[in-house]
């Protein structure tokens, strides 16, 4: 019998507990990871309290892991014992239908989550489909790298499916987690890049993250008074914004992106569009090839997530950082199981 060791939550918003499961037999496409790091993103604090209504308890946290292949099933490809990977927010696909087959793995409709009916990888070891074992580049530092195997795809995948030039002038939308990995890709990428922030504490921050300008997110007429600007905005926090005024502000066939999980309605002022070809769109994370770019992308500009290490014995101490709003910006989970 093999054993995992791990942390779990019994159920909806408690602390977590050490906890043991058996994974019963290696699949023979799948792989078995041995985690040294894992990222805490704040889609398992929703996943942890039950926000979305579909997880599953006891409940084992965790989809920003970088690990060591330790176990390969016979059929599983491109991958060797030892092997340096990654594993971010999907971990089966079933790379046979129209989705899977065009290279977009991420929107196929049996894609399963690491952690959504899975155990992440809040645990000594996770595994998943061979597609989804990402191989890390050298110049990557492993214990920095595991936010962007789900922070860092989310904000750099729009970049590359939206066809944004390096000469575009973007805005991001907060400077959390998810919008200070953003402006680093959009500067590296070539952008002219605007920060939009709720909290004045942050922008000298933003500037150094890649910022050539800062206005606050709370600021109604600050953002009326950028009118036409924008090539892209890129929406990265969950709570409800100043709508009208983030679509004045996009240029004529701008585009207003949403990666953070609003859960009201948007309201869409249909004259918005149609006077300036404008759209509103969103994503999830991103398939297995622009996982791999992005991560040879931060690996030739040298991007890397801002991050506090907690060990993993402490765990609930690192979510209620998170909780708290005091991670700056990415937490992640150093494993010491042994």
């Amino acid at each position: 019998m093999s054993t995992i060791k791990a942390w779990a939550a019994p159920s909806a918003g408690s602390a977590l507990e050490p906890y043991q499961y058996d994974p019963g037999p290696l699949g023979v496409e799948d792989v078995e990871i041995a985690v040294d790091h894992c990222g805490i993103c704040h889609s398992d604090l929703s996943m942890l309290d039950n926000e979305w209504g579909f997880t599953a308890y006891p409940f084992v946290p965790g989809h920003e892991a970088i690990g060591r292949v330790v176990a390969l099933g016979s059929e599983a490809k491109g991958l060797r014992i030892g092997q340096r990977v990654g594993l971010g927010w999907n971990a089966h696909s079933c790379m046979h239908c129209a989705q899977c087959l065009a290279g977009r793995q991420h929107l196929c409709r049996e894609v399963q989550g690491t952690i959504t009916g899975r155990h992440g990888s809040f645990a000594d070891k996770v595994r998943c489909h061979w597609v989804w074992a990402v191989p890390l580049p050298d110049a990557l530092p492993a214990a920095e790298s595991g936010p962007l195997l789900c922070g860092g795809i989310t904000v750099f995948a729009p970049l590359r499916e939206l066809g944004i030039s390096p000469n575009a002038r973007v805005g991001v939308v907060g400077i959390g987690g998810l919008g200070h990995m953003a402006l680093k890709f959009c500067k590296a990428w070539g952008c002219e890049v605007t920060a939009f922030t709720s909290s004045d504490s942050k922008a000298e921050e933003a500037r150094a993250f890649g910022a050539h300008h800062v206005v606050s997110s709370r600021d109604s007429d600050a953002i009326t008074a950028l009118a036409g600007t924008f090539d892209l905005i890129l929406d990265t926090v969950n709570v409800s914004l100043d709508w009208n005024a983030l679509l004045g502000a996009l240029a004529p066939g701008g585009k207003l992106h949403v990666v953070g999980a609003v859960l009201e309605p948007i309201p869409v002022p249909a004259f918005a569009l149609i006077s300036g070809q404008k759209s509103i769109s969103g994503s999830p994370t991103g398939s297995r090839s622009a996982i791999d770019a992005m991560l040879a992308f931060a690996a030739r500009h040298a991007i890397a997530p801002q991050t506090e290490h907690f060990p993993m014995r402490e765990v609930n101490a690192a979510l209620d950082h998170l909780r708290a709003g005091k991670a700056r910006y990415r937490i992640v989970l150093d494993a010491d199981f042994d």
